[in-house]
């Protein structure tokens, strides 16, 4: 009876201490996303989270550990959203289908913030090796579902046989991330719709029936 109450009570601190950590990397991330990492402190990050320093520092240690959670974090929040848009794309009428979703959840912030793992890797690339290395793993994770989207076209048809799908989805990821930094800085989400439109029509190229260029 008092092992399965320790046990009991180890499982309630456990989900506790759980609950705390998604706390403080949800607080940070958000922080992170509107002021940038190095504008970023673990003060705020505390306050922000409603947690002490002893609490802050039992999870996180040095700020750099906080930061390849966030990332982390945002990485799964941004691939389990284009995963669900993307998985079922097999057709032009699927991609364009993406390409409004893409553009209309910019629209709904004004162009503001940019993509929220490309700003990271934008910011900690050449300054965090690890984050840079986990950042160009999730950037392959979003090329592949891209290119798999495509691979699904060239098997049923759509596009001729000459067509790559991963070198299509680097161009595509292109256009999405330079879509993004040009919206941000614009604040308005015209520069994205045009880099995507302009990738889109490279892709309807290699169309069954075309000659390509």
């Amino acid at each position: 009876m008092v092992d399965s109450q320790v046990r009991s009570e180890g499982a309630r601190l456990t989900a506790r201490g759980a609950a705390t950590r998604e706390r403080i990397v949800l607080a940070a991330a958000e922080l992170m996303a509107a002021k940038g990492v190095a504008a970023t402190t673990l003060d705020e990050v505390r306050l922000a989270s409603g947690t002490s320093k002893s609490q802050l520092y039992h999870h996180f240690a040095a700020k750099e550990e906080l930061v390849r959670e966030v990332v982390t974090h945002q990485a799964g929040v941004v691939l389990e959203r284009q995963h669900q848009l993307l998985r079922g794309v097999n057709s032009f009428a699927g991609l364009r289908r993406w390409r409004d979703a893409v553009v209309q959840r910019n629209e709904l912030r004004g162009g503001a913030y940019g993509c929220e793992i490309g700003t990271l890797a934008a910011e900690l690339s050449d300054t965090d090796e690890a984050a840079r290395q986990a950042l160009a793993g999730h950037f392959a994770t979003w090329e592949q579902l891209l290119a798999d989207g495509f691979q699904r076209m060239r098997d049923n048809g759509t596009l001729r046989a000459d067509a790559d799908p991963a070198t299509l989805s680097v161009a595509v990821m292109a256009a999405v991330q330079g879509g993004y930094l040009l919206a941000q800085t614009a604040h308005d989400t015209e520069p994205m719709r045009v880099a995507l439109d302009m990738a889109l029509a490279h892709v309807q190229t290699f169309q069954v029936g075309t000659t390509g260029l």
